[in-house]
């Protein structure tokens, strides 16, 4: 029998500052040299159970256990957070929060160093570690000059120093295009095979995690342990609809044609998929093709846009229009001017060339309290924007700042957080909040200005299926009954294809494409230049012998209905 690297038996955990469990009589084992994907909701439980095997619980984060943990045979309550360390490589999933270098080198030999390593020998290990992640030609770089996904390598390169037996990977898709995010699970699967480690993987993004093949998947909800079974197994039970994990597309477009998905089907796989095809030809007959969209009047031109930072080309004579009213995805790999271009639109930074014209008047004559009133931008992360203690006073406070009169305040506040559906709680604080209620308090604190564009950079990273499908749904909602121009950054192919009516994709600092999302993710030199991927309908459009490009369009159209 396989030994045991992991065990819990009959496990629960208590926060020192919660009445309830985080987790609750976990029965789990994960045998040396499987490959484990933990699935679950958001506040699940999925990153407690993390801590508890690399010692962040209890020596970080303290707390009540009842039953046992042991790591690699040893009970986890005698072996400390540095021992652990030795066997748990854990890779985070904001890779710049694990960085310690100055350069890459320096980063990597980090743990050797520390362990009073011989220079000579932890040079050799330095290089050979690289090589096993394929960063050796990065080694004098600095980390935060890395594109996400080099990054992201040198943090599996700084963990394996120690030739840890486990390593632990805590949503490695969250922050990488997903060209990137595909080549970071070829890597990951190649350390399970070709080196044996075994490995953890906690991740939102189940289809693309499952790009490569995994052992078993496990679905955590309400800190419980509620399935433990081969992917095949799970993708056939109906329990991830249940616990509102989203399941791979081309599952769903099955079942609307009415198959019922067996183990047999290998379904974990688009590409192994068993299935008759007649169901989803009869399916896709069934619905009518998409009515053409009439032109907009024009809200947003970008007529020949080019930026650099000192010697930097940034953005090169880039133009598009965006129409008043859509809904549009900006969308490129890690480093292609994406940031760079909300930079400028909002008035944050001057274009080197070009001009921004924003309802047929120049931008460059605007000041960045004026380009605010007009264009608001939310961030990735909620609480970079939050600045009060209390709901109100975050979206009173730019109106106060203004100077407005405090009667005219309350009754545009609270007209804003009606439309934001956070008016019921409008007394509550800030901290109470959760991570997508905070999104739409930052939402809430920019529509108060009544702008016509709003910008939002990946609005749903690091959320569950539930949640994510909460806030587009409330973005939808404004950009269909308050006429709020959308304009997205995204790595989320299936937020580009669902939510989306035309795509920008940057490569390189230029524009290569402004069309349809079907359009793009059929192209092949559009994909392969912007490091995105082709969707799994495409893939089963093929295999059914169907057009994949109107196929995908009235998958998204009714899917679009059914909501």
């Amino acid at each position: 029998m396989s030994e045991n690297v992991v065990c819990f038996q009959d496990f629960s955990f208590t926060y020192r500052t919660q009445t309830e469990p985080s987790l609750r009589n976990v029965n789990l084992t994960v045998k040396k040299g499987e490959k484990v994907l933990i699935l679950g909701p958001s506040g699940s439980g999925k990153s407690t159970l993390a801590h508890c095997i690399n010692g962040l619980i209890p020596y970080a984060f303290s707390g009540k256990t009842t039953g046992f943990l042991s790591v690699f045979g040893e009970n986890a309550e005698y072996l400390d957070i540095f021992a652990r360390a030795k066997k748990v490589g854990t890779v985070l999933q904001d890779t710049d929060g694990q960085f310690v270098g100055l350069n890459v080198a320096e980063d990597i030999a980090f743990a050797a160093e520390n362990d009073c390593v011989p220079v000579g020998e932890m040079r050799t290990r330095v290089s050979e570690t690289a090589s096993l992640v394929n960063v050796e030609k990065y080694l004098a770089k600095a980390p935060q000059d890395l594109s996400g996904g080099q990054k992201q390598r040198v943090s599996m390169a700084g963990v394996l120093m120690d030739n840890v037996e486990l390593l632990l990977f805590d949503e490695p898709l969250a922050n990488l295009d997903p060209a990137t995010g595909k080549k970071a699970i070829k890597l990951i699967d190649d350390l399970s095979k070709n080196i044996g480690k075994t490995i953890i993987i906690i991740e939102h993004r189940l289809e693309d995690a499952l790009s490569c093949p995994v052992d078993r998947i496990i679905v955590i909800e309400k800190g419980r342990v509620i399935a433990d079974m081969p992917p095949d197994g799970l993708l056939a039970s109906g329990i991830l609809t249940q616990t509102g994990i989203r399941e791979p597309l081309y599952i769903s477009a099955l079942r609307y044609a009415g198959v019922e998905i067996t183990t047999e089907m290998r379904p974990s796989s688009v590409d192994a998929l068993i299935f008759d095809p007649k169901p989803l030809f009869l399916w896709n007959e069934s619905l009518p093709p998409n009515p053409p969209k009439s032109p907009r009047p024009a809200l947003l031109e970008v007529r020949n846009l080019c930026f650099r930072y000192d010697k930097s080309l940034a953005l090169d004579n880039v133009s598009f229009t965006i129409g008043k009213g859509a809904s549009v995805a900006l969308v490129g790999r890690n480093g292609a001017g994406k940031s760079t271009l909300a930079k400028l639109i909002c008035g944050f930074e001057a274009p080197s060339s070009g001009a921004i014209f924003f309802d047929g008047k120049d931008l460059a004559g605007f000041s960045i309290k004026e380009c605010a009133e007009r264009i608001g931008f939310c961030m990735q992360n909620p609480n970079l924007m939050l600045s009060f203690p209390l709901i109100f006073d975050e979206v009173a406070f730019g109106l106060r700042n203004r100077g407005v009169s405090e009667g005219e305040v309350k009754e545009r506040v609270y007209e804003t957080l009606n439309v934001c559906g956070l008016y019921s709680i409008r007394s509550w604080p800030v901290s109470a909040l959760s991570f997508g209620q905070k999104k739409r308090l930052t939402i809430a604190a920019i529509l108060v200005f009544g702008p016509s564009l709003l910008i939002l950079d990946e609005p749903t990273a690091g959320q569950d299926f539930r949640n994510y499908s909460r806030i587009m749904e409330f973005l939808r909602k404004l950009n269909r009954e308050q006429n709020i121009t959308l304009l997205m950054i995204t790595h989320d192919m299936h937020l580009m294809l669902e939510y989306a009516e035309k795509a920008i994709i940057l490569s390189e600092s230029a524009l290569i494409e402004h069309a349809p999302p079907a359009f793009v993710l059929i192209n092949d030199a559009i994909i392969e230049r912007a490091n995105l991927k082709r969707t799994s309908l495409y893939t089963l459009a093929r295999r059914a012998g169907l057009e994949p490009e109107p196929f995908i369009e009235k998958f998204i159209a009714f899917e679009r209905s059914s909501i």
